[in-house]
C-alpha cells in the first residue's frame, strides 16, 4: 500500500515592504541556484516561462553577451510593464503551454536552457482584486490570465458536487472535502459565494482546524483548477526534451508537492505516472533528461527569513543528453 502524500499549500504570506518598486514586484527565489544551475553561455538562448517582476530574467541578461538572447513568456499582463529596455529580450504573453509554438514563431527551433519558477507571484498575491489572496475582500477570481472566461466563482457556483469534491481533495487535500464540496452546493443557492468574504462567512461553520490554513489549501485547489496549471505544467515538459540544445539545461522551481512529483518523475522517467514498486517489473521508460539535483535545491535560512514565501520552494535540474 502506498503512503499517502502530503500536499504543502502556497505560501500566502506578504514579504512586501510598504512601497514596491519594480523589482520587488516579485522577489526571485533561489536566484543564485538558478543562475549556477543553467550554466550560462554568453551567445545562448534562454527561455524564462514565468517573467513575473523579470528578477531571474534580469540575472541571466548580465550573463549573456551581446549575441545572446531570452525569450521570457507571462500570461498576466502586468507583467509587461516590468520588461527591461532591453533589445536581446522578446516578451510573449501567452501561457507557456503554447512554448513550442511561440519560440517557432520566432524562428528558434532549439534553446540553452528553461526555467520555470511556478505558482502565484507576489504581486498577484498582493493585488487584492485578483482574487488569490484569503487576505482581502475581492470577486472570487483568481485568473492569471485575465482574457479567459473561468473564475472561482463559476466554479463554486456551477460544478457539481462530485467534481468540487474531485478537486478539494486532489488539488487542496482540503481535510473534509467531501463535506466542503455538498455544503457549497447546498448554500450557493440561498447565500452568494461571488466575493472572498461572502464564500468565507458561508462555509465558517465547516472549517476543520486553522481557518487560514483550511481557506490556503481550499483557495490553492480553486486556483488549481481556474489556470488549469497542471496541465500547463505537463504540457511544457512534454515540449521541453525536444526545445533543448545537447547539454541545455531545464530549471523548475515548484511550491506544492503536486507540481514537484511531475517535475521530479518527468526528469526521471519522461512519464508522470509513479514508478512501479515492483522490482521485477521493467516498464522500459527512458528520459531524454539527465537528472541534475538527485533531491530539490531548498532555500537556505538566510533566504527565507528575507522572503517567507521562498520557504516552501524546492528547485530541480535537468539536462539533455548529450548526443553521442
Amino acid at each position: 500500500m502506498k503512503k499517502k502524500k502530503t500536499i504543502q499549500p502556497d505560501n500566502q504570506l506578504t514579504s512586501q515592504p510598504a512601497t514596491k518598486s519594480t523589482s520587488e514586484y516579485h522577489v526571485p527565489v533561489l536566484l543564485n541556484e538558478v543562475i549556477d544551475g543553467l550554466q550560462i553561455k554568453m551567445d545562448g538562448i534562454y527561455v524564462d516561462c514565468t517573467f513575473g517582476g523579470g528578477g531571474h530574467s534580469r540575472a541571466i541578461l548580465e550573463k549573456l553577451g551581446a549575441k545572446g538572447r531570452m525569450i521570457v513568456f507571462d500570461q498576466d499582463e502586468d507583467a509587461k510593464n516590468n520588461l527591461p529596455d532591453d533589445e536581446r529580450i522578446i516578451f510573449v504573453p501567452h501561457n507557456f503551454r503554447h512554448l513550442q509554438r511561440f519560440l517557432r514563431l520566432h524562428k528558434i527551433n532549439t534553446v540553452d536552457g528553461i526555467l520555470a519558477d511556478l505558482g502565484v507571484s507576489s504581486h498577484q498575491f498582493d493585488e487584492a482584486g485578483r482574487g488569490f489572496s484569503t487576505r482581502f475582500n475581492a470577486n472570487m477570481d483568481m485568473r492569471m490570465d485575465q482574457r479567459q472566461t473561468l473564475t472561482a466563482f463559476d466554479v463554486v457556483n456551477t460544478y457539481s458536487e462530485q467534481q468540487l469534491h474531485k478537486l478539494f481533495e486532489q488539488y487542496g487535500e482540503v481535510t473534509n472535502s467531501k463535506t466542503l464540496a455538498k455544503t457549497i452546493v447546498q448554500v450557493r443557492s440561498s447565500a452568494s459565494l461571488k466575493t472572498i468574504d461572502g464564500f468565507k462567512n458561508a462555509l465558517r461553520e465547516i472549517v476543520k482546524g486553522n481557518p487560514n490554513k483550511y481557506f490556503a489549501q481550499v483557495f490553492q485547489a480553486l486556483r488549481i483548477e481556474v489556470n488549469d496549471e497542471l496541465g500547463a505544467l505537463k504540457e511544457m515538459l512534454e515540449q521541453t526534451p525536444k526545445l533543448l540544445s545537447p547539454g541545455g539545461r531545464v530549471i523548475i522551481i515548484t511550491f506544492h508537492s503536486l507540481e514537484d512529483r511531475l517535475v521530479k518523475n518527468f526528469f526521471r522517467r519522461g512519464t508522470f505516472d509513479e514508478p512501479e514498486t515492483n522490482p521485477f517489473i521493467n516498464d522500459g521508460q527512458v528520459s531524454e533528461l539527465n537528472v541534475i539535483t538527485k533531491k530539490p535545491l531548498l532555500p537556505t535560512e538566510k533566504e527565507m527569513k528575507e522572503n517567507p514565501r521562498a520557504r516552501s520552494a524546492k528547485l530541480r535540474i535537468a539536462e539533455k543528453v548529450m548526443m553521442v
